[in-house]
């Protein structure tokens, strides 16, 4: 057994398929396939199930993925290391953000982070506020920048990273289109697009409605949706209205495509914060590539 086979072996497992790992890692899958057969040979049982067109973990797989997470996690930490004794930032980092800064912050600064570190690499983990927490408080991953401040978790420590403003957004064709502003209780009338509970959109605008007197659950909720990206989709094909991150439509506001506008008496202002473990020392890797994001964005 050696560090690449698990490598390989934990992008099966993340994938779910023999033919996207190998199109993820540059292997041919029958290559893929006999790196699994070696480690299943060298434990002495199943680790991978084919159900139909998924391929799935065994239970003694699922116990192997833990283990390969968290070696190959090390080997990461200890090049990092040996690199920040030599006076050198290389390495690969991974990245976890909630729906805003893993599609519309963290994207902006690859290209600035590789043009002044050309020997890190870094890989983006999509996911709600509450699923980046619990990866960061459960040290799968060093970083994450996130839209809700924790309260009372002690394995998690934030600090803000950027502000940001949450309008209400509506199609440049809709009826409120030449106001600035309207009434909260106006929106309670409107089929309105939600964000998932776990989002740190959707509990930003709970805890909003509720300073201010308002019951989220009165909403006319025509759908739920699991990211930005669709909300945004369905507010331009007039399936509703919704309230969102001005990051995340400045192009369509800029075009003329949507409109935002102000809800009186609800304060929309919120932060993102870089999120990491409370209780773990940082990788030399995750300290530079903090202090390179916050000098950007102090920049801005």
């Amino acid at each position: 057994m050696d560090l690449w086979q698990l490598k390989v072996f934990t992008s099966v497992v993340e994938k779910r398929s023999f033919s996207k790992a190998a199109e993820a890692i540059h292997l041919s899958q029958p290559t893929v396939s006999s790196h699994i057969k070696e480690l299943e040979e060298h434990f002495g049982c199943r680790l991978m199930d084919r159900l139909g067109r998924e391929t799935v973990p065994t239970k003694a797989g699922e116990i192997l993925f833990s283990y390969a997470n968290k070696l190959l996690k090390l080997r990461d930490e200890a090049e990092s290391a040996i690199s920040d004794f030599q006076g050198k930032i290389r390495g690969h980092l991974v990245v976890g953000g909630s729906t805003i800064p893993s599609g519309y912050i963290l994207p902006k600064i690859i290209g600035p982070l590789a043009r002044e570190f050309s020997e890190v690499s870094i890989s983006l983990v999509a996911g709600d506020t509450a699923e980046i927490i619990g990866q960061v408080s459960r040290g799968e991953l060093e970083v994450g920048i996130v839209g809700a401040r924790v309260d009372n978790n002690a394995l998690v420590r934030q600090e803000k990273l950027v502000n940001d403003e949450m309008k209400l957004i509506i199609p440049a064709s809709h009826k409120w289109a030449d106001r600035d502003q309207v009434e909260c209780a106006m929106l309670f009338n409107q089929p309105f697009l939600a964000r998932e509970q776990g989002s740190g959109t959707w509990r930003s605008i709970t805890k909003s409605m509720e300073a201010a007197g308002f019951d989220a659950e009165r909403l006319n909720i025509i759908a739920t949706m699991g990211n930005t990206a669709s909300v945004i989709q369905a507010v331009l094909g007039n399936a509703g209205i919704s309230i969102l991150s001005t990051i995340a439509v400045a192009d369509l506001l800029e075009s003329g495509r949507l409109k935002a506008l102000t809800v009186k008496g609800l304060d929309l202002g919120r932060s993102f914060y870089i999120t990491t473990h409370g209780k773990r020392t940082l990788s030399p890797l995750s300290r530079t590539f903090i202090k390179f994001i916050k000098e950007r964005f102090s920049e801005d």
